[in-house]
């Protein structure tokens, strides 16, 4: 078996990445592709489905020639997806009736809001152990339902699109499900993935007929709940399609569950942090999903076939790679390398606190309408200050998680796993170790999303025996220990809560 593999389609928030592993969990192929990011109005964020489609082919036939790899040494494809993205399609045509609402879109606040003083929340909660909130994506498919209808595709039988969905002539999914479905034909998704849609029991399994209702959601729309690694498949591509193979596809995992699955925190009390366009916090709970009294969410972390679900507490936060990502957008840098020179550049941020709420707050705060804030900032003020004030939000804001993660779960983390294409800054994680108190640890293999995907469908088809072979391919590259004085460190960190209340319910207009 040593000339097989295993892929893995990551399919992220800014574009589409392919990468190939080998036994020893090595990339032996990569490619990667942006798709556009469209804002049709203030808060709104969309992208293409059939653009995403497009890409995912692109790179699945562009990395393995470029590996000079053919599809046939493919022994499975696993999947891992930006999570909450809500897409809709038709059943027959496979296309789909509105752009897929992507998880930082925040158009259905409103709707919220009224589930809110409706005293819904904890209903909500104690069913699907999230928070009512825009980020899922129950309201983003009651949204679809009731307002794509102008920009639907055509349908010969001309019906509304809610009769076309109890007809079971529509389908809603997740990413991972759009991509199962148009790599195999099936509807199918995995227990992480249904665990982030606000619609899903995670005690009972199942999806919950009274928030069904509640959301106006068909059942006849849903995909089948199947497990992460899956033995009995999800399905095989077509061998008369773009990559002519029949390959199986047996693995899916929503993009941070994937992480934790790629860091191998299979054991309770295991903990990463993943730095992306946010960063996502879990800490493995076990067999137990425990609640949280702290503001943080109680997920699926991932199911094995024949295994009890595992659980996770999760601290999701909105916006800490895209504020990389912002301040290249308004010029104050050229490219994200330059953040940790011009943030050495000053000995300090002089006071001045950047709080990313670009697209509200999640993780403890969850306030939709808190907005992206400056504080502190005077005369003598340079980018220097400002770049390294973007750095140090990021520190507060896993810290802000780290503090309710122990809280919640009562374990004190001693070691945090980290990963996600910031980890390579290393001001960055040396900062994150002194801000948040605890040892910093990164691997060798730092796409761990993509790498946990291809594990996840590994280990369904055989290719590697057991989590224990798992265990043994993660290596460390470096670790970060705490340099900073606790009580400066500590003063740091009770400035950030003032600057964090400073940008609550601040759009209060949208």
């Amino acid at each position: 078996m040593t000339d097989t593999y295993v892929g893995a389609i990551d399919q992220g928030t800014t574009g589409t990445r392919f990468m190939v592993f080998d036994h020893a969990g090595q990339v032996v192929a990569n490619a990667y592709e942006k798709h556009e990011q469209i804002y049709p109005e203030p808060g709104w964020v969309e992208h293409d489905p059939t653009e995403i489609w497009e890409n995912t082919k692109a790179v699945v036939t562009g990395g393995l020639a470029d590996a000079g790899l053919e599809a046939s040494q493919l022994a499975a494809i696993g999947i891992t997806n930006q999570r909450e993205t809500t897409v809709v399609w038709d059943a027959d045509s496979g296309r789909p009736v509105h752009n897929a609402l992507v998880w930082q879109d925040r158009r259905t606040t409103d709707r919220v809001e009224e589930l809110q003083a409706e005293d819904k929340v904890e209903w909500i909660r104690a069913r699907t152990g999230l928070e009512a909130d825009a980020y899922f994506s129950a309201t983003k498919t009651e949204w679809i339902l009731d307002n794509a209808e102008p920009l639907k595709l055509q349908s010969s039988r001309g019906n509304g699109l809610r009769d076309r969905a109890e007809a079971g002539e529509l389908l809603m999914g997740t990413i991972d499900s759009w991509l199962i479905y148009n790599l195999t034909g099936n509807h199918i998704t995995d227990v992480s993935n249904a665990s982030r849609t606000m619609l899903y029991d995670i005690r009972e399994l199942a999806w919950d007929d009274e928030l069904l209702a509640e959301f106006d959601v068909p059942e006849a729309m849903v995909p089948e709940v199947r497990p992460s690694s899956d033995e009995s498949y999800y399905g095989h591509t077509d061998p008369d399609g773009f990559l002519g193979a029949e390959v199986p596809v047996a693995g899916a995992l929503g993009d941070q569950q994937a992480a934790m699955f790629g860091q191998t925190c299979f054991d309770e009390g295991d903990a990463k942090n993943t730095y992306g366009t946010g960063s996502f916090y879990l800490m493995n709970t076990g067999t137990e999903a425990v609640e949280s009294d702290h503001g943080l969410l109680t997920t699926i972390g991932f199911q094995l076939s024949g295994e009890p679900v595992q659980y996770a507490l999760e601290g999701s936060i909105f916006v800490t790679g895209a504020a990389i990502e912002w301040l290249e957008d308004v010029d104050l840098i050229n490219n994200a390398t330059q953040t940790a020179e011009l943030a050495r550049s000053v000995d300090s941020t002089d006071g001045v606190y950047m709080v990313p709420a670009f697209t509200g707050l999640g993780a403890p705060h969850w306030d939709g309408r808190a907005r992206g804030t400056i504080v502190g900032m005077t005369r003598g003020t340079r980018k220097g200050h400002i770049v390294r004030a973007t750095l140090e939000a990021i520190a507060y804001q896993t810290r802000d998680v780290a503090e309710a993660m122990e809280a919640d779960s009562g374990v004190e983390t001693t070691s945090l796993r980290v990963d996600g294409g910031a980890v390579k800054n290393n001001f960055l994680c040396q900062l994150q170790s002194d801000i948040i108190r605890t040892e910093i640890v990164r691997p060798e293999v730092d796409e761990t999303t993509a790498l946990g995907s291809a594990y996840a469908a590994g280990l369904a088809v055989g290719y590697w025996d057991s989590v224990d072979d798992l265990r043994r391919n993660w290596q460390v590259d470096r670790e970060f220990t705490p340099e900073m004085d606790e009580a400066d460190a500590d003063a740091m960190y009770d400035r950030w809560g003032e600057a964090v209340e400073r940008s609550l319910n601040w759009a209060t207009e949208e």
